[in-house]
């Protein structure tokens, strides 16, 4: 790999452009002032879902961790069931 060599002059600018403010950096920062839009609140199904899912869950994995064959599925369809979907 080949070295490269500058000059005061040519460092001092690298730096200076480095760190210099950029012209649109008023735009920048209306764009970064923005707030964020809210997020949505969970709703009690989406919570006792949730907790369902968790207790559900070690029934259908293997031993290591990982899921068994249709295992993620039989614990959506059980966490489901559990939460109290449909009336």
């Amino acid at each position: 790999m080949g070295t490269v060599t500058l000059t005061l002059e040519e460092y001092t600018r690298l730096v200076e452009m480095a760190t210099s403010v950029p012209q649109n950096a008023a735009a920048i920062a209306v764009l970064e002032s923005t707030p964020a839009p809210k997020r949505r609140k969970t709703s009690a199904y989406n919570r006792r879902y949730k907790a369902a899912f968790k207790k559900v869950t070690p029934r259908y994995k293997l031993k290591s961790g990982k899921w068994k064959k249709n295992g993620f599925r039989s614990a959506v369809r059980a966490a489901h069931k559990m939460a109290g979907g449909k009336k």
